[in-house]
């Protein structure tokens, strides 16, 4: 529904400046801000009522734009103030601004095991020096290596010692910024456990509803596995139905994000519009007492939202929840709101509650894929017109696909560098199978033990799963089921966006400056991906990649680069931090190569521990190099020392002359300082890897 004035969606017009101020808080987010802000808003707000208050004396009718500027500034430093008093850095009793000798710690959301490691966040309770506690606050990540962990769930407290560290930054071109992901979650701290170095000091003290929510999702989970057999049925079921996700394998998670049905796998509103459907439904005979609907109301609310809790309050179903929370009170009172203005209703509350839910991908995919469906929708159903009833019903569903897509494919690609190409086959296909599960697997799950019943639901929920598993598998291996490697600056993603915003209002107003704007807007779109490419293509370099117990060295050559790593392309940490810098670079054509291959390419040679890239050279020091005198010193641009060699620098000087020392993260800390000692007693240049982030240099 497109609202044909800004009249009809007041709350979204007063949400764009408590957005413009929570995206300012957070960047500018230090506590000196505070006062000022306060002062402003506290000074706006006196203004304001007294212009209301003195409305004729001063003839504010006259100029009915001030009250409007001041509401704006008003929402602005109020969404700025928010984001500074979220921040928990801003906290006089932040944890880390205080010494601990131990820290106790409450376990405050539900701890997941992967890969062998427990890892949750914990709220720190208390600073503890000499047996005496100190009140504080703060949120610390934890993860612990110990089988004994299992049995830690959410409200333990414990005390363990105070020695964390900071969340690492990205030390690679492109890599993932785990450490801006994490602080906007207002974890700035880690600290990894081992056996013994932890003690349970009490059990179950966290909020009882959101105990009692985790544990009955714990018994719904082995209620799943007791009858499906197929592991990655049990993970979809667990994670589609109940927000459970840490059984997902890693193909079913590739397999719905390169046929663009992610979203499926994230509890959203979706799942919680079936979940209003199914007890619309049941309770639909209440419509025929004198307060039928308020009496319904009063059943489906708190359920919505103890479902909400129970699947771990993701921003998509709070989200949800609160739109179909409105919903329901406004059709209970016979209400008419605009379907923007709940949308904008429901971000303001969840803001409100937390401010940094807008650096959410989660929540900024959830409202924009909403909001697509309630202004492209109608535009795109418009395209084409089909008298068959069967056919319109199903280019609705093509219009809801298609809508959500456009809206969406700019964030997306921005954030996952990927298209699904047969996005449009992949959610038409999953709209029955998606219902079916909910359906036969909330009744699984609610009914009790019921000879054949329990089974036949069982086994229609396990085959559903198969089935839309087994198709998207088959999707994705499609030729050219995904359009991948894009990397998109924020001005793109922008032009993106006002590129849509154009076509779609000309489709609706047909105005002539809308499509002159989107066409001149296509050509800046093209223009910078033109100029990013050539620059790419025409640009050549060696990376030198700080892969911590791993070494990585990437030689790029226009769109080629050859890759000399112990990592094979399979592994985890190669596809975590070499190849988003290859993807990043446009590079099409990668040869990896393990330490101890000989190589003989067009641009690249290496012989043994040297290497010649066009017009720079390498020699590698590595622990199997034996400490003896050369009679020939061997030129080079740098010394690549890898994997803690015992050969003192006086001797590899001896046989060597270069520019630079590249120390990368393979070498021990004591290796470390000691080539660092030696390159400054000898003033040479050294980069050191480990802990720093990687050394790029160009290449003509």
């Amino acid at each position: 529904m497109i609202a044909n004035h800004k009249g009809e969606i007041p709350v979204v017009i007063l949400l764009l400046p408590f957005l413009l101020g929570i995206s300012l808080g957070i960047n500018f987010n230090s506590g000196i801000y505070l006062m000022p802000l306060a002062i402003g808003f506290a000074s706006l707000l006196i203004l304001f009522l007294l212009l209301n208050f003195y409305y004729n004396r001063f003839k504010v009718y006259k100029k009915r734009w001030l009250g409007g500027i001041l509401i704006h500034l008003l929402l602005l430093l109020a969404g700025w103030i928010a984001a500074i008093n979220n921040n928990e850095l801003n906290s006089t009793g932040y944890f880390s601004k205080q010494p601990a000798q131990t820290l106790l710690v409450r376990i405050n959301n539900e701890p997941q095991l992967k890969n062998g490691i427990f890892r949750f966040t914990a709220s720190v309770i208390a600073n503890v020096n000499q047996k005496q506690a100190i009140p504080t606050n703060g949120t610390l990540l934890i993860a612990i290596k110990d089988s004994v962990a299992i049995k830690l769930t959410y409200g333990d407290e414990l005390l363990i010692p105070g020695k964390y560290s900071p969340i690492d930054p990205p030390f690679n071109p492109a890599e993932f910024n785990y450490k801006k992901y994490l602080a906007h979650q207002n974890v700035y701290y880690q600290e990894f456990l081992y056996p013994g170095q932890y003690r349970l000091v009490q059990s179950n003290t966290g909020n009882p509803f959101i105990s009692q929510a985790l544990s009955l999702r714990r018994q719904m989970v082995q209620r799943l596995k007791q009858q499906l057999r197929n592991p990655n049925a049990i993970a979809v079921a667990s994670t589609l139905i109940l927000g459970y996700k840490a059984d997902l394998s890693d193909d079913v998670l590739q397999a719905y994000s390169k046929t663009g049905t992610i979203h499926v796998l994230s509890v959203s509103g979706a799942h919680v519009a079936i979940i209003w459907a199914l007890l619309a439904f049941i309770l639909r005979f209440l419509d025929r007492w004198r307060h039928g609907r308020l009496i319904r109301a009063v059943i489906i609310i708190p359920v919505i939202w103890y479902y909400a809790m129970l699947t771990g309050f993701s921003p998509a179903v709070c989200r949800a929840a609160v739109m179909i929370s409105t919903v329901i009170i406004g059709k209970t009172y016979n209400r008419y709101i605009n379907n923007l203005n709940i949308l904008a209703i429901s971000a303001f509350i969840l803001l409100l509650y937390n401010p940094l839910l807008i650096t959410d991908v989660g929540f900024q995919l959830s409202y924009l894929a909403v909001a697509g469906l309630v202004i492209l929708q109608p535009v795109v159903y418009a395209w084409f017109t089909f008298k068959n009833q069967w056919i319109d019903k199903l280019w609705v569903l093509c219009s809801v696909s298609v809508a959500a897509q456009v809206i969406t494919f700019p964030l997306s690609a921005f954030y996952f560098h990927q298209f699904p190409v047969y996005f449009l086959f992949s959610n038409l296909f999953i709209v029955i199978p998606t219902a079916v599960i909910m359906y036969s697997g909330i009744f699984y799950l609610l009914l009790p033990q019921i000879p054949y019943l329990s089974a036949c639901l069982a086994w229609l929920l396990e085959k559903t799963i198969l089935l839309m598993n087994y198709v998207l598998a088959w999707v994705e291996h499609l030729p050219f089921a995904s359009i991948s490697k894009i990397w998109l600056t924020t001005t793109e993603y922008l032009l993106l966006y006002a590129i849509i915003i154009c076509m779609f209002y000309f489709l609706y107003d047909k105005r002539a400056w809308l499509l002159r704007t989107g066409f001149v807007l296509m050509l800046l779109f093209a223009f910078s991906i033109g100029v990013k490419k050539y620059r790419s293509y025409n640009t050549n370099g060696i990376a030198f990649l700080n892969l911590r117990k791993n070494s990585g060295i990437v030689f790029k050559n226009g769109n080629h680069a050859i890759v000399i790593s112990n990592l094979t392309d399979t592994d985890k940490n190669y596809n975590y931090s070499i190849r988003p810098y290859l993807d990043s670079c446009k590079v099409s054509d990668v040869a990896l190569y393990q330490p101890d291959q000989e190589i003989r390419s067009a641009f690249l040679r290496k012989q043994d521990n040297f290497i010649q890239f066009r017009d720079q050279s390498i020699a590698i020091i590595s622990k199997g190099d034996i400490d003896t005198t050369s009679t020939l010193k061997q030129k080079t641009d740098y010394l690549y020392i890898t994997g803690s060699p015992k050969i003192p620098l006086a001797i590899i000087n001896k046989n060597h002359e270069y520019h630079t020392i590249i120390i990368d993260a393979t070498n021990t800390p004591k290796t470390v300082q000691i080539i660092v000692d030696q390159a400054r007693y000898l003033h040479t240049n050294y980069v050191v890897l480990k802990r720093n982030n990687s050394f790029v240099a160009a290449s003509n």
